[in-house]
């Protein structure tokens, strides 16, 4: 059976989705990113408030537990997922604008991002401006949205050849990467990562290179050609099918390369003590750089999700939507109230600034200390909920006032 869809050469009558298909298909994308937001706050938490936080890896297979394995594992769908409805969404910003109007709003959005990313979302975590300077999941964003302002004048098919080229063989640089004597220098990290992550750019001030941005920009290519399966001209149960399909691919490729454990990820997973552990090293990939099996396991349920999602409708579908419509305005805000809280916890215990400081040489996080202070993970879930759950009312009025004001310009970069 093939799959036809509608080319971008379509007229412009046969693009403009009637409105209630535009209301169906942006509520199943905004449901999943909604919820991918509120459980990506829950590894943010364990960060700020867990006990081992910064003492050792939680998916060490030598000394985590199921539950803080499993609790960190989770989160790994997020920054995938995200990254690839936001390619989605690029698509379907193209269905009402021109070629040239998409162009540069990418172009804007992205720089936009990257700014952001240096001036609200670094100093979110340091509570400093500049140093350390750590470029994560929106500068990996907005410089891939920066190549997208260019990519999106290419024809349809060559977006998704370049894109398959990249998420499926990006790992063939791992070679390079492991060869003996290889330093990653500041442009490589940039671009795929290596061993080496922070460099210095001034004296005593750095810059760490947590998401290098080559695989996330090929993510949010496939993304953005998975955007034709919500064209106007496609039916919900054919669409359904097709992310179903492609999402049980998906997994079902992270399944067979793993277990030739040869290719996909740096890190091959082995036969341990028990069943479970077994389980969990095979489960373990590696998120930076994003590998192949990483990308499969984490999108793969997540388009089974989207087919899912639209046929569900309810307040907690509702509750998910409002998150995800203001995903920006959540993530920002979410980050500096986890601080603040961190920072009054921090005080309370008796620290002082001079260990505040303190702690910011050592990790990239100012009010934690490594093993101190720290509470037990089932503390940190309460924190979670909390904060989350504190977030909605903000979220809903933003919600609301994007909608009443749409002719605000500057609401579409937020």
């Amino acid at each position: 059976m093939t799959f036809a869809l509608p080319h971008k050469s379509a007229t412009a009558a046969s693009l403009n989705p009637a409105p209630s298909f535009i209301k169906n298909r942006i509520e199943s994308i905004d449901v999943l990113r909604g919820l991918i937001m509120i459980i990506m706050a829950l590894d943010h938490t364990r960060d700020f408030f867990h006990g081992q936080a910064y003492t050792d890896d939680p998916l060490n297979l030598d000394t985590t537990t199921p539950v803080l394995y499993v609790t960190r594992w989770i989160t790994h769908f997020c920054a995938p997922t995200f990254a690839l409805l936001s390619g989605t969404s690029i698509y379907l910003q193209g269905v009402r604008k021109s070629r040239r109007e998409l162009s540069l709003f990418l172009l804007k959005r992205g720089l936009w991002l990257i700014v952001a990313e240096v001036l609200l979302i670094a100093p979110a975590d340091t509570f400093t401006l500049f140093n350390p300077i750590t470029l994560a999941v929106f500068w990996s964003l907005g410089i891939s949205m920066v190549f997208m302002a260019g990519l999106t004048w290419l024809p349809f098919r060559a977006i998704l050849s370049l894109g398959l080229a990249i998420v499926l063989g990006h790992n063939l640089l791992d070679a390079v990467e492991q060869a003996p004597g290889f330093t990653s220098g500041f442009w490589w990290a940039l671009f795929h990562g290596g061993s080496h992550r922070v460099f210095e750019y001034a004296p005593d001030r750095v810059i760490n290179v947590l998401y290098p941005f080559f695989p996330w920009l090929g993510l949010m290519m496939l993304g953005y050609c998975l955007g034709r399966l919500f064209a106007p001209a496609v039916s919900a149960t054919k669409r359904q099918r097709w992310l179903v399909y492609l999402g049980a691919g998906a997994i079902g490729l992270f399944v067979g390369l793993r277990l030739l454990n040869e290719y996909g990820d740096p890190f091959p997973w082995s036969v341990r003590e028990d069943g479970l552990t077994t389980l969990f090293s095979f489960l373990k990939v590696h998120k930076y750089p994003p590998s192949l099996l990483y990308m499969c396991i984490t999108v793969g349920p997540g388009l089974l999700g989207l087919a899912l999602l639209e046929n569900v409708h309810n307040r907690v579908t509702g509750v998910l939507r409002t998150y995800g419509r203001t995903a920006f305005f959540y993530y920002t805000l979410h980050f500096y109230l986890l601080h603040t809280l961190r920072m009054i916890v921090f005080f309370a215990a008796g620290h002082t600034m001079t260990e505040a400081d303190k702690s910011l040489q050592t990790i990239p996080m100012r009010f934690v200390l490594p093993g101190d202070g720290g509470y037990s993970l089932g503390v940190v879930y309460l924190i979670w909920i909390a904060v989350v759950a504190s977030l909605y009312p903000l979220c809903r009025w933003y919600d609301a006032y994007k909608t009443t004001h749409e002719e605000q310009w500057w609401l579409s970069y937020l």
